[in-house]
């Protein structure tokens, strides 16, 4: 796993776990973890994976909108994402060479009941549906992420 990966997921941690109401408070729970971390890191990944500030009933506080970080990553998608077929079985995705991972790390962000699980190469991702069922469904659903980053391309 990479630094930043491991980082990022470390902040999901750490802010599903505290309610965290400043980037200073995050940097010190990080650094507790023996993460060191810049404030322009830490606004960068809060920008890569959603992280927003919000109101409560116990004041302020960071989180991730699922919304807005799905938002960021897909536009890359169109990009990145060069094929997507499917067999009676199983969904396999061919993206640009080195960025299956990542892209494969956005799927399973996704959290969608229909997708049991994802394996991610160098350049090709497996995604398993929990039924057959859901291949025609999850494959329109990849083909509008990619037309999605095609519309928001154009001016």
């Amino acid at each position: 796993m990479s630094s930043k990966l491991f980082r990022q997921n470390k902040i999901k941690e750490i802010l599903q776990r505290h309610q965290v109401d400043s980037q200073d408070e995050l940097v010190h729970l990080l650094k507790a973890e023996g993460i060191e971390i810049t404030q322009a890191t830490l606004s960068r990944d809060f920008s890569d994976l959603g992280v927003i500030r919000v109101r409560t009933e116990e004041g302020s506080r960071y989180v991730i909108s699922q919304q807005e970080s799905g938002s960021q990553v897909s536009r890359l998608i169109r990009y990145e994402v060069l094929n997507v077929a499917n067999n009676e079985n199983v969904i396999v995705v061919r993206t640009l060479a080195g960025r299956a991972q990542g892209v494969g790390h956005f799927f399973d962000r996704l959290n969608k009941p229909e997708i049991l699980g994802t394996i991610a190469g160098d350049d090709t991702i497996l995604i398993i549906p929990t039924s057959i069922n859901h291949i025609p469904g999850l494959v329109k659903f990849f083909h509008s992420l990619m037309d999605e980053g095609e519309e928001s391309g154009k001016a």
